[in-house]
């Protein structure tokens, strides 16, 4: 071990003279954590490397658009369109077609500019350094196969059922404490672990009605789960808006593709959010709770409201008597039974929480404790998705599956374990830190691109709080091409899928989320830190009767095989949309009423503002 008080430069620099020694003597091996390296030989029977084209790529489909698409620090890392021979893998064949071609530039170009037009029409926004900003987004759509869409289903899935059960248990029993799985001073240690939620059992059980956990694909083209998201996940209104503007922008491409549906998102929702009700109510009724207007997520609260057909309320908007929540309308008082929140824990109920909070409903746990009331996602879901037991969710899933992780975590170094807080400091100029309670990509530090004085203070920090800090390896995500100004280059991207799970089954929103890191070389993803997203297509297989995005005669299928199909109606997803938004109008005018009638002062309305913008509401 490398004594502690030698610092980073100098271990980074000995290290980097016997890694130059060594260079030669293999081309696979296993890193100091003991994770595989991120190139492979490509002996028999070997995986050969997936990473980006570079320098042995043949370089024959790297000419018009893509001119110039292998330059950059890209190279090590898995394009998703092209392999390592250079050659274009077969789900993204008619979007290659479609881009590459130089005579198509002008028109490709116009297409861009409709899709910004669209977005700043739309009000699609997000907030950049205190200013609202329409989100960027890419005209290069993501790809995935049938095939691979059904692994990560199935995996997303196994891991949403194994937390729902964890939650139960931890706010319950506690079994899975007693039987020494997981150390109790893990969980009671955790900032979202919330004793006032616990014995609070959902009628039908289910504390995760949402989940969106965020993956990524690492350099051999695997994918892997980098966190849990099992409370508000912000994210979905970008992935219907992208589709919609899409849509009308590229009907072309969606002609030549079979893609599955996404606008079905709101009715799964509200399907669960109905079943989450108590088994007397035939009819509940629900809202969607925001902080307000100021917080970054407001498009998305107001958007899912009037895409449901429910109100959009503020904390103002309701009341508890009697350990029940109603809310205040025009035509008086009416009883809520579900509430879809969008307020963190610490902003929910004052009684229980933070006593200051101008945001939430005075009463309202004690409301849920007496079976009155539903709150989606369930207070307390933040302990399942901590960053320290993210490590643990592997044996969370054995333990209450009885199986085997679908989908692995990537690797992961616990600080609050003596033996791996010391091989992090050792390692920190080569590792990713992160701070187990941040979001939004804040708090992050990239050892190899940090200064001397950056690790020795982040080496103090890991020291002082080993609780607070996990250690993960740099991977290298892997990349989708990405319209930067004039020129494709590739761009580092992850996937957050969103799984509804309604009591009886979970449903996986196909595709999800595709955030892409604009800056050259950057792995951060989060709009927060300046990066954008992709449509995400996943294609269906060429046996499924499943909904298209848009109809036409010729589909780009799985094998590569383009089949000729005969055209086929199709509802059109703008349409259908616009005709659900009409009909959530009234709705929408009679939540502006209610707020008008609202006699809060001045002063708290601005202390409300200031609360709900200091809650998270960027796409984590």
């Amino acid at each position: 071990m490398t004594p502690a008080s030698t610092s980073a430069p100098a271990k980074k620099a000995a290290r980097k003279s016997a890694a130059a020694k060594a260079a030669s003597s293999t081309s696979s091996g296993r890193t100091a954590s003991g994770r595989s390296g991120s190139t492979k030989g490509s002996g028999s029977g070997g995986r050969s490397s997936k990473g980006a084209a570079g320098d042995n790529a043949s370089g024959d489909n790297f000419t018009g658009n893509f001119g110039g698409y292998a330059k950059g620090p890209y190279g090590k890392a898995y394009d998703e369109m092209f392999d390592a021979a250079g050659e274009v893998r077969t789900p993204y064949r008619g979007i290659y077609k479609a881009m590459a071609d130089e005579d198509q530039s002008d028109l490709v170009e116009a297409r861009v500019e409709a899709l910004g037009r669209a977005y700043l029409d739309q009000g699609v926004t997000f907030s950049l350094s205190g200013k609202e900003r329409p989100f960027p987004l890419d005209v290069v759509p993501r790809v995935i196969s049938a095939a691979e869409w059904n692994k990560l289903e199935a995996g997303i899935t196994q891991r949403v059922q194994a937390l729902e059960l964890f939650l139960d248990d931890i706010y319950g029993e506690q079994e899975i404490l007693r039987d020494g799985v997981l150390p109790k001073r893990l969980v009671h240690s955790c900032e979202h672990f919330h004793r006032q939620a616990a014995n609070i059992r959902p009628p039908n059980g289910v504390r995760i009605h949402v989940a969106g956990i965020d993956l990524i694909r690492d350099e051999n083209g695997d994918f892997r789960v980098l966190e849990d998201n099992l409370r508000s996940p912000s994210g979905v209104s970008y992935v219907l808006e992208n589709r919609r503007a899409m849509a009308r922008v590229f009907p072309d491409l969606f002609s030549k593709h079979k893609v599955r549906a996404v606008a079905d998102y709101p009715s799964h929702l509200l399907r669960a959010l109905r079943a989450s009700a108590a088994f007397n109510e035939a009819d509940p009724n629900i809202v969607v709770l925001t902080p307000g207007v100021a917080n970054s997520a407001y498009f998305e609260h107001s958007l899912l409201a009037r895409l449901m057909g429910v109100e959009l309320v503020e904390g103002r908007d309701l009341f508890c008597r009697d350990n029940v929540v109603y809310m205040r309308t025009t035509e008086g008082e009416q009883r809520v039974d579900v509430i879809y929140r969008r307020i963190d824990d610490d902003f929910l109920d004052p009684m229980q929480f933070r006593p200051d909070s101008m945001l939430g409903v005075a009463g309202l746990l004690n409301a849920a404790r007496a079976g009155n009331v539903v709150i989606s996602s369930a207070v307390g879901n933040g302990v399942g998705d901590d960053k320290l037991i993210y490590t643990y969710v592997p044996e969370i899933i054995q333990y209450y599956l009885g199986e085997k992780p679908s989908l692995q975590n990537v690797d992961t170094l616990r600080c609050w374990l003596p033996d791996e807080c010391e091989e992090v400091l050792d390692r920190i100029d080569e590792l990713v830190v992160k701070p187990v309670e941040g979001s939004g990509g804040y708090g992050i530090v990239f050892g190899p691109d940090a200064t001397g004085a950056e690790l020795d203070a982040l080496a103090r920090k890991v020291r002082n709080d080993p609780r607070g800090w996990i250690a993960q390896p740099v991977v290298q995500l892997s990349t989708v091409p990405t319209k930067i100004g004039d020129d494709i280059r590739p761009r580092h991207v992850d996937l957050r899928p969103f799984a509804v799970n309604d009591g009886e089954s979970v449903w996986v929103l196909p595709g999800g989320l595709t955030r892409v890191a604009l800056p050259e070389g950057s792995l951060v993803v989060n709009s927060s830190q300046g990066g954008g997203s992709k449509d995400t297509w996943v294609l269906a297989s060429r046996t499924s009767e499943g909904d298209r995005e848009l109809s036409g005669a010729k589909v780009v299928t799985t094998s590569g095989v383009a089949a000729a199909r005969p055209a086929e109606s199709a509802p059109d997803p703008v349409h259908t949309q616009t005709q659900q938004q009409q009909q959530g109008s009234m709705t929408q005018r009679l939540g502006g009423m209610t707020q008008q009638l609202d006699p809060m002062s001045r002063s708290s309305v601005t202390r409300s503002a200031t609360m709900s913008q200091r809650q998270g509401g960027d796409v984590r």
